[in-house]
Order: structure tokens, then C-alpha cells, then sequence
């Protein structure tokens, strides 16, 4: 029988590593959190070959003394924890178990200053081992040299990916710790190139749009909402700004970046309308709540996290979100594109045949006009002035006809365009799009995308009321068959239910009885919802995907009610769309996510012309 050892201590600390520091990324992410919490104002990152032969972060921090430098790289020593207190972390590192892994597979140089003593102070081990321990000379603060990762434990080397891949793991770490930490500058340098650089004191949207995307500054809404001690604040793009992965959704738990399925889940329903089922949202989301309603303590690398009232947190960012979204997004993401723009570009003109090179006429005449206009005298070289002003106008005469594409007059005198975000409407294009004019530029609407939009919205405001969504009866209840532990948690949700129409009540230990379903739902499979349901309280612990089934049937029931491309509408009824748009939430975009509207502004319109 095998006999019963301790493992020494390196091969601990080794075996540690494996959960701590999985790539570069992992360990720079460990590094930094300790600088952060050390109280920097400026943290100064240094890579080499995406950190596989250098990681280096200096800060100015409160630094350690020459006894603490030694006791950090021992297991389980940290400064942050309060004794007896795992409930209470309010730091991002609390573990103690960062340096001492990282050193046991790297070799890694600790130097040191603190304030109070102005004594600074090196260290340095090799994969475990103490090579040196000495003076040193720098600022207050600390810096740890990390270099030769996994250089001695070659099968883990293997497993990393390449240089490229590992600094893109990296900058995404940096990224997030930085967005989290306003009031912390940061800088971020690879292979002796500056890659990112923000200063300390920014407001959290201008942080944002500087490390997310610069123009999500004007395609975004700010959050903001309080419930009791719990407080969600951020920064969500516009459904018309988004993007084909979800690489770009940062969320934060007391300061701390997650990667966590229910905030996840949240933004995916709170969006569930607004997007097609292949684009995401771009947004920021900080979350801030008591220590003692949230575990952080469930995953090595601190990337989780557990609430105690999972319910309450999903639900705020629901509501946050789309509180936010209903009073910001009649705008749409206004940015032209690029190659909509060139096709207004004017393409040049052919040369009659047999013409001698050179500029032509701006506006040459149709081709059974021709001969009549150009065989005037002011067309050729040896014409006199007077003669072209006659040849103009009776190029004028024959050519620029009456307009024969304008709306209809109104009776009543025309509003004027700075009165309305949208614009006065002026004419109707293909019988699809609304031409409107704006005191600011050009606005172009599409009809049925628009009224889309609208008559979903007075669906939703119809079955919302203030008790609960219309259902309808079933003549004969509905017995569905389930697990237990299904049961239990579709009975613990039954009062939510009941207030979207689904009624449910135990129907013995494995069973559930429907007696009503949505109106909205009523031809549906009682069966299959009633699973369907089940299974989102299993993944999510909150019954969100029966409004967002809800909001799919709605959308559809608005699709073929709405507008339909191709139909005129006279002055009065484009305005009245446009005067609707204005004062409903998210009429920004349409229910499958594309924009109702886009504008071209004054500027744009004059780059047309050359004018800029």
C-alpha cells in the first residue's frame, strides 16, 4: 500500500501555480490587482513577447519593507484580509498565494520601497529558490520583474500559445483593471512600444469610450441606478452600435472584472428585442455591492463570483439597462459609413466621341437633346459671352424640368425643422424612406422599420398595465410532467410567473398543472413552454425567458402590422410617424436590431460637395 507523504514545498507552490497562473495574462493580472490595492496612482506595465520573457509592473504604492518582502512570497501571507473575515474582502487580492506561485515557476525580482522607512529593498528567486536579497535603489513604490515563465517546467511551456495570442490575453487584462480604476493612470508597453496610455482622474464614460471604441462616447446612454445598498452604474452602447461577438461587454463587481453567466444572461435579456440573435451589445457595467452579499471566493483566479440574492442583482441589470436604453435611444448609432458615403461621390463624365480632351459641361444634356443645345454658338470655342447666357437659358428651358418627385402641399403651414429632433418631413423616396429635414442636417427614416418599432411598443405598454400580463384559461388544465428539483423551482417562481399570464401550481412531487397561459401564447404548447421555462430557471435562477418569448411574439405580431415598405404616405402621416419616434422608447432601432433612422449632417453634406 502506498505510503502517506507531504509534498515539499516547491512542488505545492508548483501544483498552486497550475490554478493561479495559467498564462502570462494570469499572472499579470495578479501583479497589477496587488499594485491597485498597494493604493498606486500609476501603474507602468513592461511585456516582453507577450509576456512570455517579460512581465514588469512598477507602481507607486505604499511599498514593503525588506521582512515584508519575504513574507509575500511565502504561501498565505497577505495584508488584505482581515482576520477571521472572509466575508468581508473588499480587495481585489486576498488569497496570498499570487507571488509566491508565480515565483515558483519564473524567476522573479521584488524591489521595494516604502514610505514610511525610505529604505528600499530587493529580492530575487529562481523557480523557487533564492538567488539574492539585498539593497536597492528606487521611488516609493514597488516593482516586480517577472521573466523566463515556465522556463524550467517545460510541460506547461508547451501548452502556451503563441506571442501574439498571449499579448492579446494580456492587453485585454490591462484593459479591464484600467476601465475598473478611473482614478488610476495607466500605462502599457510591448516589445518597447507603447500601446496604452490613460491618465488618472478621468470620468468613468470618458475611460470607457477611451479604451473600448472612441465613438461609443456618442452611441451610448449612461446607467445609473440605486436599490438600497446595492448601486449599478456604467456606460451601455446603443442597440444600432454593436458588434457580431460578445468581446466587447466588460462587466465589474466591486471594481473587480467577471466573467459571470448570470450578468451575462442579464445583458442578453435586457437587450433580447432590441438585437438580432447574431449581434451583442457593447457596454460597461459597474456593479457595487456589500461585501457580505456576494462570495468571491468561488474560482482560483477571482474571474466568478456568487450572490446571495441572485434574483435582485439580474433583475436591476435588466431594468437598469433598459430604463436607461428607453430614456436615451430614439437616437440611432450615427456614424456614416464609409462606403455609403463614396457612393454619393460624383463618377465622371465620358467626352462625346471626337471632343478634344478637357473639362466638359457639369450638367450634359440627354442624349435627344443634344444637338439642339450644343449646336448654339455658345458652345463653340469662338462664342461670346452673351452668346452663352442664351444658350443657358435655353438649355434651362428644355432640360431643368419641374420638380416631379415632391410631396403633396400642406394645407397647413410647414413647422420648423429646430423644433423637432427629427425633423419636418419633406418627401418620400422609393416609398420606403422619409426624407425629413432637421435643424441640424439631413434625416432619413425607414417607414417600416419605424412604425415597427412603434406598434411593438403599444403592444408591450397594452399588456404591461399595473397587475399582471393577459392570459387565457385553458378549458382543460394541463398536467406536465418534470423533475423535482424542476418542480421546486418553478413553484418557488410561480408568483413571477402569474404576473406575465402563466399560471402554475404542484400538481404532486414531479408534476406541475398549468391552468392559464400568455394570451399572447395562447396557441402555443403549453408543454413546451412550460420546459422551456424550467430549464432558464435552472441555468439563470429567474424566469426572464417567458417575457423575452413574450417579446418575440409581440415583435412579430408588430412586423406584420406595421407599415409596410412601398406604401405612400401623405405630408401629414410622415410627420406623425416622425412626432411618435420622438417620444417613444427605443425607436433608435427596430426590433431586429438595424437603425430606424440615420442622419447626415450639415458637415457630411457639405464633404458631398467638396464644400470641406
Amino acid at each position: 500500500m502506498p505510503t502517506i507523504r507531504r509534498l515539499p514545498d516547491t512542488l505545492v507552490n508548483r501544483i498552486a501555480a497550475g490554478e493561479v497562473v495559467e498564462r502570462p495574462a494570469s499572472a499579470l493580472k495578479e501583479l497589477v490587482e496587488n499594485a491597485i490595492d498597494a493604493g498606486a496612482t500609476q501603474v507602468h506595465v513592461r511585456l516582453g513577447e507577450g509576456g512570455l520573457s517579460l512581465i514588469e509592473v512598477t507602481d507607486d504604492g505604499c511599498g514593503m519593507r525588506a521582512d515584508e518582502i519575504a513574507l509575500a512570497l511565502e504561501r498565505h501571507a497577505t495584508s488584505k484580509l482581515p482576520d477571521e473575515s472572509i466575508e468581508l474582502v473588499e480587495t481585489l487580492g486576498f488569497r496570498g498565494e499570487a507571488l509566491p506561485s508565480i515565483a515558483s515557476v519564473a524567476r522573479v525580482t521584488i524591489e521595494s520601497r516604502a514610505r514610511e522607512t525610505g529604505e528600499a529593498w530587493k529580492r530575487v528567486v529562481d523557480h523557487g529558490a533564492l538567488m539574492s536579497d539585498g539593497p536597492a535603489a528606487l521611488p516609493p513604490g514597488t516593482r516586480v520583474r517577472v521573466e523566463d515563465l515556465f522556463g524550467k517546467i517545460p510541460a506547461r511551456r508547451k501548452f502556451l500559445r503563441s506571442a501574439r495570442a498571449e499579448w492579446a490575453a494580456s492587453l485585454d487584462v490591462v484593459r479591464r483593471l484600467a476601465m475598473a480604476r478611473p482614478e488610476v493612470g495607466f500605462t502599457l508597453e510591448h516589445d518597447g512600444r507603447r500601446a496604452l496610455q490613460v491618465q488618472p482622474g478621468d470620468s468613468l464614460e470618458a475611460r470607457v469610450a477611451q479604451l473600448v471604441a472612441r465613438e461609443l462616447a456618442g452611441n451610448a446612454v449612461t446607467v445609473d441606478l440605486v436599490r438600497g445598498d446595492f448601486h449599478l452604474t456604467g456606460v451601455a452602447g446603443l442597440p444600432t452600435y454593436n458588434r457580431g461577438v460578445a468581446d466587447h461587454q466588460y462587466l465589474f463587481v466591486n471594481g473587480r472584472p467577471v466573467k459571470d453567466r448570470l450578468l451575462i444572461g442579464a445583458v442578453r435579456g435586457a437587450y433580447a428585442d432590441m438585437l438580432a440573435r447574431d449581434r451583442h451589445a457593447v457596454l460597461a457595467l459597474f456593479l457595487d455591492v456589500p461585501p457580505t452579499e456576494v462570495d468571491v471566493n468561488v474560482h482560483p483566479a477571482k474571474t466568478e463570483v456568487r450572490f446571495r440574492d441572485p434574483a435582485l442583482v439580474r433583475g436591476m441589470v435588466v431594468t437598469g439597462l433598459r430604463t436607461a436604453l428607453a430614456s436615451g435611444d430614439q437616437r440611432s448609432a450615427q456614424a456614416p459609413s464609409e462606403t455609403a458615403m463614396r457612393a454619393w461621390q460624383a463618377e465622371p463624365i465620358a467626352a462625346p466621341p471626337g471632343a478634344a480632351p478637357g473639362p466638359g459641361p457639369l450638367f450634359p444634356a440627354p442624349a435627344e437633346r443634344q444637338g439642339s443645345i450644343f449646336a448654339s454658338p455658345a458652345w463653340r470655342p469662338e462664342a461670346r459671352v452673351s452668346d452663352a447666357g442664351q444658350a443657358w437659358r435655353g438649355y434651362e428651358a428644355a432640360v431643368m424640368a419641374p420638380p416631379v418627385a415632391r410631396a403633396e402641399a400642406a394645407d397647413d403651414a410647414v413647422p420648423e425643422p429646430a423644433e423637432h429632433p427629427l425633423g419636418v418631413a419633406r418627401g418620400q423616396v422609393a416609398n420606403t424612406y422619409i426624407v425629413a429635414e432637421a435643424a441640424d442636417g439631413l434625416v432619413i427614416v425607414d417607414q417600416h422599420a419605424a412604425h415597427e418599432r412603434l406598434v411593438l411598443e403599444r403592444l408591450r405598454a397594452a399588456g404591461a398595465g399595473e397587475g399582471s400580463a393577459p392570459s387565457q384559461a385553458l378549458l382543460i388544465p394541463e398536467v406536465v410532467e418534470l423533475e423535482e428539483t424542476d418542480c421546486d423551482r418553478l413553484e418557488e417562481a410561480a408568483p413571477k410567473l402569474a404576473e406575465y399570464g402563466l399560471a402554475l401550481e404542484r400538481f404532486g412531487p414531479a408534476a406541475v398543472l398549468v391552468r392559464a397561459v400568455p394570451a399572447a401564447l395562447a396557441k402555443g404548447n403549453p408543454e413546451a413552454l412550460v420546459r422551456d421555462v424550467a430549464d432558464d430557471l435552472a441555468q439563470n435562477g429567474d424566469a426572464l425567458l417567458l417575457g423575452e418569448r413574450l417579446d418575440l411574439v409581440l415583435a412579430t405580431m408588430a412586423c406584420h402590422g406595421s407599415v409596410r415598405a412601398g406604401r405612400v404616405l401623405s405630408v401629414a402621416e410622415m410627420n406623425a410617424l416622425l412626432r411618435e419616434m420622438e417620444v417613444t422608447p427605443r425607436s433608435g432601432q427596430c426590433n431586429h436590431g438595424r437603425p430606424t433612422w440615420v442622419k447626415l449632417a450639415h458637415g457630411d453634406i457639405e464633404k458631398l460637395f467638396g464644400r470641406k
